[in-house]
């Protein structure tokens, strides 16, 4: 496994279909609390596209972000891979995503494209075990 860290932040164009999907479900976001507001989409193999948003609580830790709420899902109808992932927000530089989300897309696709965008614009791109260096999952 590589120790190769994402790309810092950039101009490159992302997947359209992806941003538009991401960008629809940040605006559906649920952050009363933070209020920052974060849209993921993701593409399995097969080329569906799973989207999600953060969803915020009183209680804090019951929350999820929109990287696992697209895994979830996906895995929800019977996924267990995917290709490619990309999470929009509007910070600049791009938010990454955090180590729990990390870790969650590494359980399922460490090998997957995530690119991360904001509204200027801005990309950071790797892939999944880039974000992650020495991540774990079950073995079969």
């Amino acid at each position: 496994m590589s120790d190769v860290n994402p790309t810092p932040p950039s101009q490159a164009a992302p997947d359209p279909e992806l941003l538009s999907a991401a960008q629809a479900a940040f605006r559906n976001a649920y952050a009363p609390y933070s209020h920052f507001h974060v849209g993921a989409a993701l593409r399995t193999p097969d080329g569906t596209v799973f989207s999600g948003a953060n969803v915020e609580n009183a209680s804090y830790g019951l929350g999820r972000c929109a990287e696992q709420s697209a895994v979830q899902g996906m895995a929800s109808t019977g996924g267990r891979d995917f290709t490619s992932i990309l999470v929009y927000s509007e910070s600049s530089p791009p938010a990454s995503p955090c180590g729990a989300c990390r870790q969650v897309l590494f359980e399922f696709s460490p090998e997957a494209q995530v690119t991360c965008v904001n509204h200027l614009g801005e990309t950071i791109e790797g892939q999944v075990k880039d974000f992650l260096p020495h991540g774990f999952r079950l073995e079969h």
